[in-house]
């Protein structure tokens, strides 16, 4: 075997050495996620789920009938996220809103990290969003949530003013799936989002058309990927203003 072949041969075995352990890696994370989640030992009237976050239990209502009602995987993904990374993201005291918020779980997991949360969906959602929320975080948390509606695209000036609606963060999780309403989650992200704003998003990758949305996102937000989660197809993204993430990396290295 010449040295070209060798070379080339030691490089395959490199690449799929390396896989095999992402792929282990990516497999011991999922299963210690999903280990958060853990289900009534009885049925009870109300569906509920439970989860452990934040050196809390947390238990979920949720409505099977409606996809807003539902915790989805990518939720538990932000959720392990930023109890896990919460002294590089620490949300003491910011002022954090999340869109598409369903059962409140990301809202809850923030609020009892120390934020000043904006839990935001549809008005028909915001009973059981309400009741979540409450439930979990009564004298719980520094700060007491809120609960308001927000219908992508709509009154956005009117009920979030940019000259006094400022967030620190937003998050989002599974808000891109099989709906007519990309635009309008554009324009909130664009609304919402001022210059020194950081998104975190956890976005499961489903079908074309809307996995196009990420590239529609890019024209407006740098967009960085903070991890990957192959076997669940969720990728979990840190976003800014365009020009915005590298001005706050230089700051933040002076």
């Amino acid at each position: 075997m010449d040295l070209t072949s060798s070379h080339h041969n030691h490089l395959q075995n490199e690449l799929i050495r390396e896989r095999q352990e992402g792929e282990k890696e990516d497999e011991q994370i999922v299963a210690e996620i999903m280990r958060r989640r853990f289900f009534p030992a009885l049925l009870t009237h109300k569906a509920w789920e439970g989860f452990h976050f934040a050196g809390h239990e947390i238990r979920i209502t949720e409505a099977t009938d409606c996809y807003g009602a539902v915790v989805w995987p990518s939720a538990l993904v932000l959720c392990y996220f930023l109890e896990t990374n919460s002294k590089q993201y620490n949300l003491v005291d910011k002022n954090v809103i999340e869109i598409g918020a369903g059962t409140g779980l990301v809202s809850i997991v923030a609020s009892l990290l120390g934020a000043l949360v904006t839990a935001t969906d549809l008005p028909e959602l915001l009973g059981n969003l309400q009741h979540n929320v409450l439930q979990n975080t009564k004298l719980k948390c520094k700060h007491q949530p809120h609960v308001k509606e927000l219908s992508w695209g709509i009154d956005l000036e009117k009920n979030f003013p940019r000259s006094s609606c400022h967030f620190d963060y937003i998050m989002a999780a599974d808000v891109v799936y099989h709906h007519p309403f990309l635009d309008e989650l554009l324009l909130t992200f664009d609304h919402l989002c001022k210059n020194d704003t950081v998104i975190l998003w956890a976005m499961k990758f489903r079908l074309d058309k809307e996995n196009q949305f990420v590239g529609r996102f890019q024209t407006l937000f740098d967009l960085e990927v903070i991890s990957n989660f192959p076997s669940l197809n969720i990728t979990l993204y840190k976003a800014m203003r365009k020009g915005r993430m590298k001005a706050r990396a230089s700051k933040l290295t002076v």
